[in-house]
């Protein structure tokens, strides 16, 4: 489908209303490039080891792996998971919990190029931790 340039003015809800009709994997890729937009926006102020930072911590796993993770661990508590599905449950937790892993190293990375604690960056940038179940 060819692309054309509109202009146009569009509210906050009503990109949100757009956004909504997208496919997963659409809104996937656009969530993806909305922040890195927000990076730029701020990477004129933000040094460069800092912007890799922020990527690192902005970024995730697809949606799709976290429904599927979320379908299999549901499967787990009826006790109807087949080997197969465990050793994808298993291998999809590893997986979450590196990109955690590596979301903390940045996240304290950050604090030590700002010289300021763990909860002081995660405080700046809006972020709570992690809920456990």
């Amino acid at each position: 489908m060819p692309t054309i340039h509109v202009e146009a003015t569009f509210s906050p809800g009503d990109l949100l209303r757009a956004a909504e009709q997208l496919s997963p994997a659409e809104l996937d890729s656009f969530v993806k490039e909305v922040l890195q937009l927000r990076i730029r926006r701020t990477a004129p102020s933000v040094p460069s080891a800092e912007a890799d930072l922020l990527r690192t911590i902005n970024g995730g796993l697809p949606e799709a792996s976290w429904q599927r993770f979320a379908e299999l661990k549901a499967k787990r508590q009826a006790e109807s998971l087949t080997p197969q599905e465990h050793a994808e449950l298993l291998r999809l937790g590893e997986e979450f919990e590196r990109q955690e892993v590596n979301r903390l190293q940045a996240l304290s990375d950050l604090a030590r190029l700002r010289k300021t604690t763990l909860a002081g960056v995660m405080q700046d940038l809006g972020l709570r931790p992690p809920a456990h179940e």
